[in-house]
């Protein structure tokens, strides 16, 4: 025989147990009160309050109707006011529009207005906190198939990190001398490093002095066709900032000296396979040697070298496959507070996720999630983040192999939210597979001047590769030649004859 269910008596207020969300009723009404006396105390607080943050809902309504009678010009008074609520129910309930009358005469100072609209926008967020922790909690509980557990924690920390970014009461306007005294220790920070860069130093001498470093808070992106080195120039540039990495004295968490520390997100290749390709560039024994095993002992011996060099350098990688928009966000936030970062790369844009199901309705407004999600981590962390991307095949089809801004792939948001886009393109690749055919009615001579041609732009387009900056915010477009090595898959700093000494 199963035992009887007890009955459950519902909590009420005053029992043990039964807590109502943190509210300040007195602090709203006093606010209210202060501002329907000084119409000059609303300024006070307009910039953070809103209607919502109030515990009241006709706390709410009315904080909202004055706002809207001093943005037209007009005076909020309870007479005023008393139109705009004579049908208002929710007022009725507490004494109608007289209660208006009662508000304004219960004012003692207006002085504390800022204090009471601060201590309403805190209850206000301590509610929300209170609702976000119970969806946790009964998320939780529910079993479904479709959103395992990690997703639910990426969840509850963007409803967090939500939160905090829009319900922040600080922030507005800032006196211009502070903002020159950020600029002016930017320009002596630069002066003091090597490369005399106001950003993270790329290592490439002519694209730092074309870009001037990576600067924080901005979304760069390097796009390329398949094979044209993305993922090569990505790595390259973050070990050089990582090998240059120079703590200041005694703050880890601030900016670095000189470099950064890299947070690499490898969403295309694992981790070991990144490895092995740094390794590669780093010892300069040719990847595809490595990955067959057809390595002798000095190659072997610069291994070890090339990775006890490697060992100590703060460069960390993610290769965890489909991450979300808002899982690579929280990792990057958390690899910030737990060994401190300073430069994010995401390899590639396309194949991260976004926020809803797998199975979006429309790719470019998943793309367009994503490229804002980057740069809101670029701006929150101040950080400059890299993110690789694909072109379309526009770009086969057309003569002229060089990309464009169109060629992005639902380019609309990419070059949007971009600070900066840049192209990688070597044009050896594109010669090398078009090797002149001769016509069955072309003479030999016509034949053999075009051969020539086409073998000396490939002797002269050999090893390189071109950085085409098609967009930047902050300086000018530009293209910038590099040295490429192919089966190192390493970029170099480009001397040409007109750099070499007499």
């Amino acid at each position: 025989m199963e035992p009887a269910l007890s009955k459950v008596t519902p909590l009420r207020e005053g029992d043990a147990g039964y807590r109502t969300p943190p509210a300040n009723e007195e602090a709203e009404q006093a606010l209210l009160g202060a501002i329907l006396v000084n119409n000059a105390a609303f300024h006070r607080v307009s910039e953070f309050l809103r209607r919502e943050h109030f515990a009241t809902a006709v706390h709410g309504r009315i904080f909202e109707a004055i706002g809207k009678l001093i943005e037209r010009g007009q005076i909020a008074n309870p007479v005023t006011l008393k139109s705009m609520f004579d049908q208002d129910s929710g007022l009725a309930e507490i004494g109608g529009a007289a209660y208006l009358a009662r508000l304004a005469a219960a004012v003692v100072t207006i002085i504390n207005t800022e204090d009471y609209g601060r201590t309403i926008h805190d209850l206000h967020v301590r509610r929300q906190l209170i609702s976000i922790g119970e969806d946790v909690v009964n998320d939780a509980y529910t079993h479904d198939l479709d959103r395992e557990a990690p997703q639910q924690i990426e969840e509850a920390e963007r409803k967090l990190f939500e939160l905090a970014t829009t319900g922040v009461a600080e922030g507005g306007f800032r006196e211009f001398k502070s903002a020159l005294q950020e600029a002016i220790g930017q320009a002596e920070s630069a002066f003091k490093r090597a490369g005399r860069t106001t950003g993270v130093s790329t290592g490439y001498v002519d694209l730092d002095r074309l870009l001037g470093g990576l600067h924080p808070s901005d979304l760069v992106v390097i796009a390329g066709r398949p094979s044209m080195g993305k993922t090569a120039i990505a790595t390259n540039i973050g070990f050089n900032a990582a090998r240059a990495f120079k703590a200041k004295p005694g703050d880890k968490g601030a900016a670095p000296e000189d470099g950064a520390r890299i947070g690499f997100f490898s969403l295309e290749m694992s981790a070991e396979q990144l490895a092995t390709r740094i390794l590669s560039e780093e010892s300069r024994v040719p990847s595809n040697d490595i990955r067959k095993g057809e390595v002798s002992r000095e190659d072997l011996y610069r291994f070890i070298e090339a990775s006890q060099r490697l060992a100590s350098v703060p460069f960390y990688i993610d290769d965890t496959p489909g991450l979300s928009i808002a899982g690579l966000r929280t990792r990057a936030r958390r690899l910030k507070r737990t060994h401190g970062l300073d430069l994010v790369i995401v390899d590639y844009l396309q194949l991260i996720r976004g926020s809803g199901d797998g199975r979006p309705d429309n790719r470019v407004q998943e793309i367009s999630e994503i490229t804002r999600g980057l740069k809101t981590l670029a701006k929150e962390l101040e950080v400059p983040v890299i993110a690789l991307s694909q072109l379309s095949r526009a770009v086969e089809a057309r003569e002229d192999k060089r990309p464009m801004l169109s060629d992005l792939r639902e380019s609309g948001s990419i070059e949007q939210d971009a600070d900066v886009v840049m192209f990688v393109f070597r044009e050896e690749y594109y010669l090398s597979r078009s090797e002149p055919v001769r016509r069955p009615d072309e003479i030999e001579e016509k034949y053999n001047d075009r051969y020539e041609r086409w073998q000396k732009r490939l002797e002269e387009k050999t090893g390189t590769a071109e950085l085409i900056i098609a967009k930047q915010r902050h300086g000018p477009i530009g293209n910038v030649t590099l040295r490429f090595d192919h089966a190192t898959t390493r970029f170099e700093n480009f001397v040409g004859d007109d750099r070499l000494p007499e």
